[in-house]
């Protein structure tokens, strides 16, 4: 009897189980449970031994189906090769495969753990949004499709940059499984950042300005450049203003730092205290810059300082030690200012730290150089920045 679909769904479970195998010597058979489930069987001889192997649930499996996988398991035994074994082996392959919480697991104990202070906020994300959704499928088995889903469901509740946030770490934890072999191919590829970030609101948490600080000694780029940002965290001064600061411009035994108006962006000259911390990145920059004028001197064209497209080039460069969010020079300068505000100095003195243009008739006649409060602000910033970047919390 050769077996048909119709001839398949016919058979009726019986007190025990037994099987119908099709005539013809194709070794497909049949076997049905009192429980009335069917399964496909194939009956073969290896070496010498008659084996038996299960091809797959009907009807799920399909007998065009089952069909293909005796012809395939036919070839594997024309090579010498036992079919069923492996099968076995396959299946124990994947029994043996990362679940997505093993993987999580691993990620924060082998990759975040070491190597970023702010671990923690990754393994609540993981924890959080990611674990009770994926943490017992395999690792091997999450799609594209699974990402998209699972960040259109934390956009849908309300948190769009949440969703960001997770894809970014999601990423990094699919990059760590293909680092340690765990994976051959990331479902990260081409996944787009779900919602898009003003990047002109862009504050730094305390967490992304000690990454910062701390992975700038080993970043990729000169330590003009590392010294640079430095000094821009610690003052919170235009970039431009800063790459193009003199020697001559410094006051460095009374700690003051004068900004010309032609090298002020509002055309307006300007005076930054510098703080302990302050003085300390520049002596260490003195040391660098040797007899040239500048503080930052470009080290591949004489008698000129490094240029601001240099420095975007070296944050974009160096994203993945960072391991933030991306940031440009300006979020730098914005994030003091939230700092200092956030300390209880008065928004009139952030704003002459910052050199911004004031308007109005209080502006006019408000001659005061609040060089004192600014002193003040700036020492008392220098003094938690110390804290943030030291803190292993």
């Amino acid at each position: 009897m050769r077996l048909t679909d119709s001839k398949v769904k016919s058979l009726r479970p019986k007190q025990s189980r037994y099987i119908v195998w099709e005539e013809g010597g194709t070794g497909l058979g049949v076997r049905v449970s009192p429980a009335d489930r069917k399964s496909f069987i194939y009956m073969y001889r290896f070496e010498g031994k008659p084996r038996m192997m299960t091809l797959g649930p009907y009807p799920k499996l399909k007998l065009v189906s089952a069909r293909l996988k005796v012809a395939q398991a036919k070839d594997r035994l024309a090579q010498e090769i036992d079919p069923g074994q492996e099968l076995i082996e396959s299946k124990e392959s994947i029994r043996g495969a990362h679940s997505v919480k093993a993987l999580i697991d691993e990620y924060i104990e082998k990759w975040a753990k070491p190597r970023k202070r702010s671990w923690k906020e990754d393994d609540r994300i993981l924890r959080k949004d990611v674990q009770p959704v994926w943490g017992r499928k395999k690792a091997e088995t999450i799609k594209r499709r699974d990402i998209v889903l699972l960040l259109d469901e934390i956009v849908d509740r309300g948190a769009p940059i949440q969703a960001n946030r997770t894809l970014a770490v999601i990423r990094k934890m699919f990059n760590f499984a293909l680092s340690r072999g765990i994976l051959e191919l990331s479902p990260c590829v081409q996944i787009p950042a779900p919602s898009k970030e003003n990047q002109r609101d862009r504050v730094l948490s305390d967490d992304e300005i000690r990454a910062i600080w701390l992975s700038l000694d080993d970043a990729g780029m000169i330590k003009e450049i590392q010294l640079a940002l430095k000094l821009q965290i610690i003052t919170g001064q235009r970039k431009g203003e800063i790459v193009g600061a003199e020697w001559e411009d410094l006051d460095l035994k009374k700690g003051w730092w004068t900004i010309p108006k032609e090298k002020a962006k509002n055309n307006l000259p300007h005076r930054v205290p510098l703080s302990t911390l302050a003085l300390k990145i520049l002596k260490e920059a003195k040391e660098l810059s040797k007899d040239s004028p500048f503080l930052f001197p470009s080290p591949i064209k004489a008698n000129s300082h490094v240029t601001e497209p240099a420095i975007d080039r070296a944050i974009r460069n160096n994203r993945e030690l960072f391991d933030i969010e991306h940031f440009v020079p300006h979020d730098l300068r914005r994030t003091v200012a939230s700092q200092i505000t956030a300390m209880g100095i008065p928004r009139l003195t952030v704003s002459k730290i910052l050199n911004h243009v004031e308007s109005g008739v209080t502006a006019v006649y408000d001659r005061h150089s609040y060089d004192k409060e600014k002193r003040v602000a700036l020492e008392k910033w220098s003094k938690r920045l110390e804290k943030i970047v030291t803190s292993t919390s």
